[in-house]
């Protein structure tokens, strides 16, 4: 680290960069944190965590008594041990006593993106609230045909209120805010749909995981999905950068015309070949030959081929989009963990080996802000693997039963988890710049009385 201070004093690193190398440093050095613990209120399990997105101050927990509560992880309520432990008690809470409140265990529990005055539950009562936060009172109810095992809202829309639901049925609904009603209805899943989560690069893309062990992409402007995840379409690894791309686009078109090819008034970028062996990219809607010569276009949904193609052999049990919106982690009752390219669709083969993970209940992955670390819910355990070479890099023990969900904290650089053990538990960096400084100091001047 002091390598790298040095450097950006004398200015070799640019700012970003070392920024992101100190982050990276202290998302290394994570243990569960001796300073800060936050006071549970629930008694039942913790099925889902989150930090609100635009002060990255007020935790928000769901759990299978039927409450939810939200904490202030910035100040603390009182201190303890001589001011060394600082406790973080819930500002409030909502359970079954609430006169509008769920009645059975609320398993997705969420904020509304772009302000803390509203965050949303799903339950199995087959109910999904809308909350008042000042007010801690329901401003709107939905009626779901099941139980609600995952809800998520876009966190880059700016033209619509949609929350995606999945259910123990076979379509996901979208409950709009602004009008209080259902949007529409998304059909192709087999089976109940355990997770849902929006794509990071646009608004209208909704990606969705069953029970049939299929990932579907949605356009939520037009009917039927139109991809599809197959996992025995495979790349090998990370696609190269997009400068790399484009240089050497470059350095094949100059080639081209050294050879004295006939380019027209526009230089052709060589196509690139993908893992069909033809130069054209397959593209996401299928074709069908109808009568006469001319070829009807059909969605992906509506093929019996890739309508049928699976992304796990079990259910879908975690979703997770990469911020810089090119890469998605999912993980399934299989035990496995994959990695795929959302430009090609494919299934990028890195391998994190076999892992224990639940297959009852669907879990809440985290990602670093880097997009470097992923961080699973392993049973008793949470795992930290490297997202492109898929070894394990971190392992958090300190639940006593299984683990649920987790939420990294981009801000802080601390990583929250909650199980069935009740607890949510803390896992800071345990050393910081600072620590660093003053055994620095230290060292420089025993050296110097030496």
């Amino acid at each position: 680290m002091w390598k790298d201070i040095g450097y950006r004093e004398m200015g070799k690193i640019r700012p970003n960069s070392f920024s992101s190398r100190i982050k990276s440093n202290r998302i290394s050095n994570l243990q569960l944190s001796n300073n800060k613990d936050i006071v549970s209120p629930h008694r039942g399990s913790i099925n889902s965590l989150q930090v609100d997105l635009t002060e990255g101050r007020y935790l928000l927990s769901g759990a299978s008594d039927a409450s939810a509560a939200v904490f202030d992880i910035q100040r603390a309520t009182n201190y303890e041990g001589d001011g060394l432990i600082a406790k973080h008690k819930c500002l409030f809470s909502v359970d079954k006593q609430h006169q509008k409140g769920h009645k059975y265990a609320i398993s997705s529990a969420i904020w509304y993106p772009v302000d803390t005055g509203l965050f949303v539950t799903g339950s199995y009562d087959h109910h999904i609230k809308v909350w008042d936060t000042n007010t801690t009172q329901v401003v709107m109810n939905f009626k779901m045909p099941g139980k609600v095992y995952r809800t998520a809202m876009s966190t880059v829309a700016t033209s619509h209120m949609l929350i995606a639901a999945g259910t123990e049925d076979v379509q996901v609904r979208l409950c709009d805010i602004s009008s209080g009603a259902f949007a529409h209805t998304l059909s192709g899943h087999r089976d109940g749909v355990m997770t849902v989560e929006w794509a990071t690069s646009s608004e209208w893309v909704l990606i969705t995981g069953g029970c049939d062990g299929a990932i579907r992409f949605w356009d939520i402007r037009r009917a039927g999905c139109f991809l599809v995840l197959d996992q025995s379409q495979s790349q090998l690894g990370q696609r190269p950068p997009v400068l790399a791309r484009s240089a050497a686009n470059k350095v094949s078109v100059s080639k081209s015309l050294s050879a004295g090819q006939n380019l027209l008034v526009k230089s052709r970028v060589p196509q690139k070949k993908y893992a069909n062996g033809h130069g054209m990219k397959q593209s996401t809607i299928g074709r069908m030959p109808s009568k006469g010569s001319a070829r009807q276009r059909l969605h992906p949904g509506m093929l019996s081929i890739q309508d049928r193609a699976t992304a796990h052999y079990g259910a879908v049990t975690g979703l997770k989009v990469t911020d810089d919106g090119m890469y998605l982690l999912s993980a399934g009752s299989d035990s496995r963990i994959k990695l795929w390219d959302l430009e090609s669709g494919y299934n990028t083969l890195v391998n994190f080996g076999k892992v224990h993970l639940q297959a009852s209940k669907a879990i809440q992955l985290a990602v670093s802000q880097d997009s470097a670390q992923v961080f699973v819910p392993c049973m008793a355990v949470v795992k930290a693997f490297d997202i492109w070479s898929g070894k394990m890099s971190l392992t958090f023990r300190g639940h006593y039963e299984s683990v649920n969900c987790c939420w990294f904290s981009s801000q802080d650089q601390e990583l929250y988890t909650g199980g069935n053990d009740r607890q949510i538990l803390v896992w800071s960096p345990s050393k910081t710049i600072t620590d660093d400084t003053n055994e620095r100091q230290a060292k420089d001047e025993d050296s110097w009385s030496d």
